[in-house]
Protein backbone atom coordinates (compact mmCIF):
# COMPACT_ATOMS: atom_id res chain seq x y z
CA UNK A 1 0.00 0.00 0.00
CA UNK A 2 1.14 3.56 -0.69
CA UNK A 3 1.01 5.37 2.63
CA UNK A 4 -0.20 8.95 2.66
CA UNK A 5 2.58 9.59 5.19
CA UNK A 6 5.01 9.56 2.24
CA UNK A 7 3.49 12.78 0.91
CA UNK A 8 4.25 14.80 4.09
CA UNK A 9 1.33 17.23 3.74
CA UNK A 10 -1.04 14.41 2.79
CA UNK A 11 -2.30 16.01 -0.42
CA UNK A 12 -1.27 13.42 -3.03
CA UNK A 13 -3.60 10.47 -3.69
CA UNK A 14 -2.46 7.04 -2.66
CA UNK A 15 -4.03 5.38 -5.69
CA UNK A 16 -6.04 6.56 -8.67
CA UNK A 17 -9.20 4.67 -9.60
CA UNK A 18 -11.50 5.00 -12.60
CA UNK A 19 -14.95 6.25 -11.66
CA UNK A 20 -17.63 3.75 -12.62
CA UNK A 21 -20.68 5.87 -13.34
CA UNK A 22 -23.76 5.19 -11.25
CA UNK A 23 -25.78 4.78 -14.43
CA UNK A 24 -23.47 2.10 -15.78
CA UNK A 25 -23.36 0.34 -12.44
CA UNK A 26 -27.13 0.30 -12.16
CA UNK A 27 -27.56 -1.03 -15.69
CA UNK A 28 -25.10 -3.82 -14.99
CA UNK A 29 -26.92 -4.70 -11.79
CA UNK A 30 -30.32 -4.54 -13.45
CA UNK A 31 -29.20 -6.75 -16.35
CA UNK A 32 -27.60 -9.38 -14.12
CA UNK A 33 -29.69 -12.06 -12.41
CA UNK A 34 -30.78 -10.92 -8.98
CA UNK A 35 -28.77 -12.73 -6.28
CA UNK A 36 -30.19 -14.98 -3.63
CA UNK A 37 -29.90 -13.54 -0.12
CA UNK A 38 -30.30 -14.90 3.36
CA UNK A 39 -33.81 -16.02 4.08
CA UNK A 40 -36.09 -13.09 4.81
CA UNK A 41 -39.77 -13.16 3.97
CA UNK A 42 -40.47 -10.61 1.23
CA UNK A 43 -44.10 -10.58 2.33
CA UNK A 44 -43.02 -9.69 5.85
CA UNK A 45 -40.61 -7.10 4.46
CA UNK A 46 -43.37 -5.52 2.38
CA UNK A 47 -45.66 -5.33 5.40
CA UNK A 48 -42.89 -3.79 7.50
CA UNK A 49 -42.06 -1.12 4.91
CA UNK A 50 -45.70 -0.20 4.41
CA UNK A 51 -46.29 0.03 8.14
CA UNK A 52 -43.17 2.16 8.64
CA UNK A 53 -43.47 4.59 5.74
CA UNK A 54 -46.88 4.11 4.12
CA UNK A 55 -48.49 7.26 5.53
CA UNK A 56 -45.54 9.44 4.56
CA UNK A 57 -45.39 8.01 1.04
CA UNK A 58 -49.14 8.51 0.58
CA UNK A 59 -48.89 12.09 1.83
CA UNK A 60 -46.05 12.75 -0.62
CA UNK A 61 -48.04 11.58 -3.66
CA UNK A 62 -51.20 13.27 -2.45
CA UNK A 63 -49.34 16.58 -2.19
CA UNK A 64 -48.10 16.26 -5.79
CA UNK A 65 -51.45 15.21 -7.20
CA UNK A 66 -50.34 11.64 -7.84
CA UNK A 67 -47.57 12.63 -10.28
CA UNK A 68 -44.80 10.01 -10.47
CA UNK A 69 -41.31 10.65 -9.15
CA UNK A 70 -39.18 7.71 -10.25
CA UNK A 71 -40.94 7.02 -13.55
CA UNK A 72 -41.53 10.60 -14.68
CA UNK A 73 -40.09 11.42 -18.15
CA UNK A 74 -37.49 13.80 -16.66
CA UNK A 75 -36.29 11.21 -14.15
CA UNK A 76 -34.16 9.34 -16.67
CA UNK A 77 -32.68 6.16 -15.23
CA UNK A 78 -33.35 7.09 -11.60
CA UNK A 79 -35.51 4.00 -11.05
CA UNK A 80 -32.76 1.69 -12.32
CA UNK A 81 -30.17 3.55 -10.25
CA UNK A 82 -32.28 3.14 -7.13
CA UNK A 83 -32.84 -0.54 -7.84
CA UNK A 84 -29.08 -0.94 -8.27
CA UNK A 85 -28.43 0.57 -4.84
CA UNK A 86 -31.09 -1.58 -3.21
CA UNK A 87 -29.82 -4.74 -4.90
CA UNK A 88 -26.30 -4.07 -3.62
CA UNK A 89 -27.39 -3.02 -0.11
CA UNK A 90 -25.16 -5.75 1.35
CA UNK A 91 -22.29 -3.29 0.69
CA UNK A 92 -23.95 -1.09 3.33
CA UNK A 93 -24.22 -3.99 5.77
CA UNK A 94 -27.95 -4.29 4.99
CA UNK A 95 -30.09 -7.15 3.64
CA UNK A 96 -31.43 -6.38 0.12
CA UNK A 97 -34.38 -8.70 0.77
CA UNK A 98 -35.73 -6.07 3.15
CA UNK A 99 -36.32 -3.77 0.16
CA UNK A 100 -38.19 -6.26 -2.07
CA UNK A 101 -35.69 -5.94 -4.91
CA UNK A 102 -37.15 -8.88 -6.85
CA UNK A 103 -40.68 -7.49 -6.76
CA UNK A 104 -39.49 -4.00 -7.70
CA UNK A 105 -37.52 -5.41 -10.65
CA UNK A 106 -40.58 -7.35 -11.79
CA UNK A 107 -42.82 -4.28 -11.47
CA UNK A 108 -40.34 -2.16 -13.45
CA UNK A 109 -40.24 -4.74 -16.24
CA UNK A 110 -44.02 -4.78 -16.40
CA UNK A 111 -44.13 -0.98 -16.33
CA UNK A 112 -41.71 -0.95 -19.25
CA UNK A 113 -44.23 -3.00 -21.23
CA UNK A 114 -46.85 -0.31 -20.73
CA UNK A 115 -48.76 -1.86 -17.82
CA UNK A 116 -50.21 1.20 -16.06
CA UNK A 117 -51.01 -0.69 -12.90
CA UNK A 118 -47.37 -1.82 -12.79
CA UNK A 119 -46.27 1.81 -13.13
CA UNK A 120 -48.25 2.75 -10.04
CA UNK A 121 -47.05 -0.33 -8.19
CA UNK A 122 -43.40 0.27 -9.12
CA UNK A 123 -43.65 3.93 -8.08
CA UNK A 124 -45.06 3.09 -4.68
CA UNK A 125 -42.64 0.23 -4.05
CA UNK A 126 -39.62 2.31 -5.04
CA UNK A 127 -40.65 5.14 -2.74
CA UNK A 128 -41.30 2.76 0.15
CA UNK A 129 -37.96 1.03 -0.40
CA UNK A 130 -36.04 4.31 -0.81
CA UNK A 131 -37.48 5.69 2.43
CA UNK A 132 -36.62 2.52 4.30
CA UNK A 133 -33.11 2.24 2.82
CA UNK A 134 -32.28 5.89 3.50
CA UNK A 135 -33.66 5.61 7.04
CA UNK A 136 -31.57 2.51 7.70
CA UNK A 137 -28.43 4.30 6.50
CA UNK A 138 -29.14 7.36 8.61
CA UNK A 139 -29.46 5.41 11.86
CA UNK A 140 -26.50 6.36 14.11
CA UNK A 141 -23.83 3.65 14.00
CA UNK A 142 -22.34 2.23 17.18
CA UNK A 143 -18.86 3.78 17.13
CA UNK A 144 -18.29 5.13 20.62
CA UNK A 145 -18.86 8.73 19.50
CA UNK A 146 -19.23 11.23 22.33
CA UNK A 147 -22.35 13.33 21.62
CA UNK A 148 -21.71 16.42 23.75
CA UNK A 149 -24.81 18.24 22.48
CA UNK A 150 -27.80 15.89 22.14
CA UNK A 151 -29.31 17.87 19.26
CA UNK A 152 -26.40 16.76 17.05
CA UNK A 153 -27.11 13.06 17.55
CA UNK A 154 -28.23 11.64 14.17
CA UNK A 155 -31.96 11.16 13.76
CA UNK A 156 -33.78 9.15 11.13
CA UNK A 157 -35.82 11.45 8.86
CA UNK A 158 -39.47 10.66 8.04
CA UNK A 159 -40.39 9.24 4.63
CA UNK A 160 -42.12 12.43 3.50
CA UNK A 161 -39.01 14.52 4.20
CA UNK A 162 -36.77 12.09 2.31
CA UNK A 163 -39.06 12.02 -0.71
CA UNK A 164 -39.44 15.80 -0.69
CA UNK A 165 -35.65 16.16 -0.78
CA UNK A 166 -35.45 13.75 -3.70
CA UNK A 167 -38.15 15.57 -5.67
CA UNK A 168 -36.55 18.96 -4.95
CA UNK A 169 -33.16 17.88 -6.31
CA UNK A 170 -32.22 19.62 -9.61
CA UNK A 171 -31.53 16.16 -11.04
CA UNK A 172 -33.04 13.04 -9.50
CA UNK A 173 -30.47 10.94 -11.36
CA UNK A 174 -27.61 12.89 -9.80
CA UNK A 175 -29.30 12.78 -6.38
CA UNK A 176 -29.52 8.98 -6.47
CA UNK A 177 -26.13 8.50 -8.13
CA UNK A 178 -24.38 10.56 -5.42
CA UNK A 179 -26.62 9.25 -2.60
CA UNK A 180 -27.65 12.82 -1.88
CA UNK A 181 -29.40 11.86 1.38
CA UNK A 182 -25.99 11.03 2.88
CA UNK A 183 -22.78 12.99 3.49
CA UNK A 184 -20.82 13.20 0.18
CA UNK A 185 -18.03 11.06 1.62
CA UNK A 186 -20.39 8.11 2.00
CA UNK A 187 -21.39 7.90 -1.65
CA UNK A 188 -17.79 8.24 -2.83
CA UNK A 189 -16.50 5.51 -0.53
CA UNK A 190 -19.36 3.22 -1.51
CA UNK A 191 -18.66 3.78 -5.19
CA UNK A 192 -15.02 2.83 -4.66
CA UNK A 193 -16.08 -0.31 -2.84
CA UNK A 194 -18.61 -1.33 -5.51
CA UNK A 195 -16.24 -0.65 -8.42
CA UNK A 196 -13.52 -2.74 -6.68
CA UNK A 197 -11.15 0.21 -6.57
CA UNK A 198 -8.84 -1.34 -4.02
CA UNK A 199 -5.54 -3.17 -4.27
CA UNK A 200 -6.09 -5.96 -1.78
CA UNK A 201 -8.40 -7.39 0.85
CA UNK A 202 -7.01 -5.05 3.51
CA UNK A 203 -8.01 -1.96 1.55
CA UNK A 204 -11.43 -3.46 0.84
CA UNK A 205 -11.99 -3.91 4.55
CA UNK A 206 -10.79 -0.36 5.21
CA UNK A 207 -13.37 0.96 2.75
CA UNK A 208 -16.09 -1.06 4.48
CA UNK A 209 -15.04 0.11 7.96
CA UNK A 210 -14.96 3.74 6.90
CA UNK A 211 -18.37 3.48 5.23
CA UNK A 212 -19.78 2.86 8.70
CA UNK A 213 -17.94 5.88 10.12
CA UNK A 214 -19.13 8.07 7.23
CA UNK A 215 -22.73 7.32 8.24
CA UNK A 216 -22.17 9.51 11.32
CA UNK A 217 -21.23 12.56 9.24
CA UNK A 218 -23.87 15.27 8.78
CA UNK A 219 -26.15 15.75 5.78
CA UNK A 220 -26.79 19.39 6.70
CA UNK A 221 -26.27 22.18 4.18
CA UNK A 222 -25.45 24.58 7.02
CA UNK A 223 -21.93 25.48 8.14
CA UNK A 224 -20.00 22.90 10.13
CA UNK A 225 -16.44 21.76 10.88
CA UNK A 226 -15.03 18.25 10.45
CA UNK A 227 -11.74 17.13 12.00
CA UNK A 228 -10.37 13.84 10.70
CA UNK A 229 -7.86 12.78 13.33
CA UNK A 230 -6.51 9.95 11.13
CA UNK A 231 -5.58 12.48 8.41
CA UNK A 232 -4.76 15.24 10.94
CA UNK A 233 -6.81 17.71 8.94
CA UNK A 234 -9.65 20.14 9.68
CA UNK A 235 -12.28 20.95 7.04
CA UNK A 236 -14.75 23.83 6.92
CA UNK A 237 -18.05 23.04 5.16
CA UNK A 238 -20.69 25.30 3.67
CA UNK A 239 -23.64 24.13 1.56
CA UNK A 240 -22.34 20.56 1.68
CA UNK A 241 -18.93 21.49 0.19
CA UNK A 242 -15.45 21.98 1.66
CA UNK A 243 -14.59 25.69 1.47
CA UNK A 244 -11.30 25.60 3.38
CA UNK A 245 -9.04 23.20 5.26
CA UNK A 246 -5.89 23.17 7.33
CA UNK A 247 -3.43 20.85 9.03
CA UNK A 248 -3.88 20.06 12.70
CA UNK A 249 -1.96 18.31 15.47
CA UNK A 250 -3.95 15.62 17.28
CA UNK A 251 -3.43 13.34 20.26
CA UNK A 252 -0.57 10.92 20.65
CA UNK A 253 -1.48 7.23 20.35
CA UNK A 254 -1.46 7.02 24.16
CA UNK A 255 -3.72 10.11 24.35
CA UNK A 256 -6.02 9.62 21.33
CA UNK A 257 -8.32 12.41 20.24
CA UNK A 258 -11.83 11.00 20.77
CA UNK A 259 -14.55 10.78 18.16
CA UNK A 260 -16.88 13.54 19.23
CA UNK A 261 -19.75 15.76 18.10
CA UNK A 262 -20.34 19.15 19.75
CA UNK A 263 -21.31 22.77 19.15
CA UNK A 264 -18.52 25.35 19.03
CA UNK A 265 -20.01 28.04 21.25
CA UNK A 266 -17.33 30.67 21.88
CA UNK A 267 -13.73 31.70 21.41
CA UNK A 268 -11.39 32.61 24.27
CA UNK A 269 -8.72 35.20 23.43
CA UNK A 270 -5.51 35.54 25.43
CA UNK A 271 -6.22 32.13 26.94
CA UNK A 272 -4.67 30.50 29.96
CA UNK A 273 -3.34 26.99 29.57
CA UNK A 274 -4.51 24.86 32.45
CA UNK A 275 -1.97 22.04 32.31
CA UNK A 276 -3.50 18.55 32.66
CA UNK A 277 -2.01 16.82 35.74
CA UNK A 278 -0.42 14.00 33.72
CA UNK A 279 1.28 16.48 31.38
CA UNK A 280 2.41 18.58 34.34
CA UNK A 281 4.04 15.53 35.89
CA UNK A 282 5.56 14.34 32.60
CA UNK A 283 6.65 17.57 30.89
CA UNK A 284 6.68 20.52 33.29
CA UNK A 285 7.73 19.33 36.73
CA UNK A 286 11.08 17.83 35.59
CA UNK A 287 12.01 21.29 34.27
CA UNK A 288 10.91 22.89 37.53
CA UNK A 289 13.18 20.50 39.45
CA UNK A 290 16.07 21.54 37.21
CA UNK A 291 15.42 25.28 36.88
CA UNK A 292 13.39 26.13 39.95
CA UNK A 293 11.41 29.36 40.12
CA UNK A 294 13.40 30.84 37.23
CA UNK A 295 11.86 28.26 34.90
CA UNK A 296 8.35 29.00 36.20
CA UNK A 297 8.82 32.72 35.68
CA UNK A 298 10.37 32.39 32.21
CA UNK A 299 7.55 30.20 30.96
CA UNK A 300 4.78 32.08 32.74
CA UNK A 301 3.52 29.25 34.97
CA UNK A 302 1.52 29.73 38.15
CA UNK A 303 0.65 27.13 40.78
CA UNK A 304 -2.99 27.25 41.94
CA UNK A 305 -4.63 25.94 45.09
CA UNK A 306 -7.23 23.71 43.34
CA UNK A 307 -9.30 23.25 40.16
CA UNK A 308 -12.26 25.44 41.13
CA UNK A 309 -13.19 28.79 39.60
CA UNK A 310 -12.19 30.48 42.87
CA UNK A 311 -8.70 28.90 43.02
CA UNK A 312 -5.96 31.18 44.33
CA UNK A 313 -2.32 31.48 43.29
CA UNK A 314 0.00 29.74 45.77
CA UNK A 315 3.72 30.11 46.47
CA UNK A 316 5.63 27.62 44.28
CA UNK A 317 8.11 27.21 47.14
CA UNK A 318 5.41 25.61 49.28
CA UNK A 319 4.92 22.70 46.87
CA UNK A 320 6.76 19.37 47.15
CA UNK A 321 7.71 19.12 43.47
CA UNK A 322 9.48 15.80 43.96
CA UNK A 323 6.23 14.31 45.27
CA UNK A 324 4.45 15.69 42.18
CA UNK A 325 7.12 14.17 39.90
CA UNK A 326 6.70 10.80 41.66
CA UNK A 327 2.91 10.91 41.28
CA UNK A 328 2.26 11.09 45.03
CA UNK A 329 0.81 14.58 44.82
CA UNK A 330 -1.19 16.48 42.21
CA UNK A 331 -0.82 20.18 41.46
CA UNK A 332 -2.70 22.58 39.23
CA UNK A 333 -0.44 24.57 36.95
CA UNK A 334 -1.64 27.44 34.80
CA UNK A 335 0.33 29.16 32.05
CA UNK A 336 -0.31 32.86 31.61
CA UNK A 337 -1.13 34.35 28.18
CA UNK A 338 1.89 35.30 26.14
CA UNK A 339 4.19 34.23 23.30
CA UNK A 340 5.14 30.96 25.04
CA UNK A 341 1.59 29.97 25.97
CA UNK A 342 0.75 26.53 24.57
CA UNK A 343 -2.75 27.72 23.62
CA UNK A 344 -1.32 30.48 21.43
CA UNK A 345 -3.55 33.49 20.92
CA UNK A 346 -6.97 31.85 20.98
CA UNK A 347 -8.94 28.70 21.56
CA UNK A 348 -12.39 27.60 20.36
CA UNK A 349 -14.58 26.03 22.98
CA UNK A 350 -17.28 23.34 22.85
CA UNK A 351 -17.45 22.60 26.59
CA UNK A 352 -17.15 18.88 27.24
CA UNK A 353 -16.13 16.54 30.05
CA UNK A 354 -13.21 15.17 28.02
CA UNK A 355 -11.46 18.56 28.09
CA UNK A 356 -11.03 18.68 24.31
CA UNK A 357 -10.92 21.94 22.34
CA UNK A 358 -9.42 23.56 19.24
CA UNK A 359 -6.58 25.99 19.83
CA UNK A 360 -3.74 28.01 18.40
CA UNK A 361 -0.14 26.97 19.05
CA UNK A 362 3.27 28.68 19.12
CA UNK A 363 4.93 25.44 17.92
CA UNK A 364 4.19 25.93 14.22
CA UNK A 365 7.08 23.69 13.20
CA UNK A 366 5.17 20.63 14.41
CA UNK A 367 2.47 21.34 11.82
CA UNK A 368 4.96 20.72 9.01
CA UNK A 369 5.57 17.14 10.14
CA UNK A 370 4.07 14.29 8.11
CA UNK A 371 2.77 12.62 11.29
CA UNK A 372 1.26 15.23 13.61
CA UNK A 373 0.61 13.26 16.79
CA UNK A 374 1.94 15.44 19.60
CA UNK A 375 -0.95 16.59 21.78
CA UNK A 376 -2.63 15.23 24.88
CA UNK A 377 -5.90 14.89 22.93
CA UNK A 378 -6.74 18.48 22.05
CA UNK A 379 -6.46 19.78 18.49
CA UNK A 380 -3.80 22.35 17.59
CA UNK A 381 -4.57 24.48 14.54
CA UNK A 382 -2.29 25.45 11.68
CA UNK A 383 -4.01 28.85 11.38
CA UNK A 384 -6.35 29.62 14.28
CA UNK A 385 -7.00 33.24 13.18
CA UNK A 386 -8.19 31.96 9.78
CA UNK A 387 -10.64 29.58 11.42
CA UNK A 388 -11.77 32.44 13.66
CA UNK A 389 -12.47 34.66 10.65
CA UNK A 390 -14.54 31.90 9.06
CA UNK A 391 -16.49 31.17 12.25
CA UNK A 392 -17.19 34.78 13.21
CA UNK A 393 -17.08 36.51 9.82
CA UNK A 394 -14.44 38.95 11.11
CA UNK A 395 -10.94 38.94 12.58
CA UNK A 396 -10.73 38.12 16.28
CA UNK A 397 -8.66 40.63 18.23
CA UNK A 398 -8.35 40.81 22.03
CA UNK A 399 -9.24 44.03 23.81
CA UNK A 400 -6.10 44.69 25.83
CA UNK A 401 -4.12 42.07 27.75
CA UNK A 402 -6.85 40.65 29.95
CA UNK A 403 -6.80 36.84 30.02
CA UNK A 404 -9.61 34.59 28.82
CA UNK A 405 -11.61 37.17 26.86
CA UNK A 406 -14.75 35.30 25.89
CA UNK A 407 -16.30 35.99 22.47
CA UNK A 408 -19.62 34.14 21.98
CA UNK A 409 -20.57 32.85 18.53
CA UNK A 410 -23.89 34.40 17.45
CA UNK A 411 -24.95 30.93 16.23
CA UNK A 412 -23.07 27.84 17.50
CA UNK A 413 -21.32 25.87 14.75
CA UNK A 414 -21.37 22.04 14.78
CA UNK A 415 -18.06 20.21 15.04
CA UNK A 416 -17.59 16.56 14.06
CA UNK A 417 -14.36 14.86 15.14
CA UNK A 418 -14.14 11.64 13.16
CA UNK A 419 -11.60 8.94 12.31
CA UNK A 420 -11.49 8.15 8.58
CA UNK A 421 -8.54 6.05 7.41
CA UNK A 422 -9.90 5.93 3.85
CA UNK A 423 -11.15 9.19 2.31
CA UNK A 424 -12.06 10.41 -1.17
CA UNK A 425 -9.42 12.60 -2.80
CA UNK A 426 -10.65 13.81 -6.18
CA UNK A 427 -10.98 10.70 -8.33
CA UNK A 428 -8.89 8.61 -5.93
CA UNK A 429 -9.03 7.16 -2.45
CA UNK A 430 -6.40 8.22 0.08
CA UNK A 431 -5.53 5.67 2.77
CA UNK A 432 -4.13 6.79 6.11
CA UNK A 433 -2.30 4.97 8.85
CA UNK A 434 -4.43 3.46 11.61
CA UNK A 435 -2.75 5.70 14.20
CA UNK A 436 -5.02 4.73 17.10
CA UNK A 437 -5.49 1.06 16.20
CA UNK A 438 -9.24 1.47 15.75
CA UNK A 439 -9.27 -0.35 12.40
CA UNK A 440 -7.32 -3.24 13.88
CA UNK A 441 -9.61 -3.42 16.91
CA UNK A 442 -12.71 -3.54 14.70
CA UNK A 443 -11.23 -6.07 12.27
CA UNK A 444 -10.19 -8.25 15.17
CA UNK A 445 -13.71 -8.02 16.54
CA UNK A 446 -15.03 -9.10 13.14
CA UNK A 447 -12.51 -11.93 12.89
CA UNK A 448 -10.39 -10.21 10.26
CA UNK A 449 -7.07 -9.90 12.05
CA UNK A 450 -5.15 -11.65 9.26
CA UNK A 451 -6.40 -9.19 6.62
CA UNK A 452 -4.57 -6.32 8.28
CA UNK A 453 -1.26 -7.79 7.09
CA UNK A 454 -2.13 -7.12 3.45
CA UNK A 455 -2.26 -3.40 4.14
Amino acid sequence: MISMRDTRAGTSPARIFLRLSGVAAALVLAAAPLPSFAATSTTAAAAQLTASHGAGVNDFYRARGGRPLWLAPQSGTSAQLMLGLLTSASADGLNPNRYQVRKIASALRAAGRGDLRAVSRAESMLSQAFASYATDLRRPPSLGIVYVDPELRPVTPPARQLLDSASAAPSLEAFVDSMGWMHPTYGQLRRALMSRSYLNEGQRRMLALNLVRARALPVSRARYVVVNSAAQRLYMYENGQVVDYMRVVVGKPKNPTPMMTALIRFAALNPYWNVPPDLAQERIVPNILKGGRAYLKAKGYQALSDWTESARVVDAGSIDWRAVAAGRKEVRLRQLPGPANSMGRMKFMFPNQEGIYLHDTPEKEKLTEASRLFSGGCIRLEDAPRLGRWLFGRPLKPQGVKAEQRVPLPAPVPLYITYLTAVPSGSSIAYFEDIYGRDLARLTELGGRSAIASR
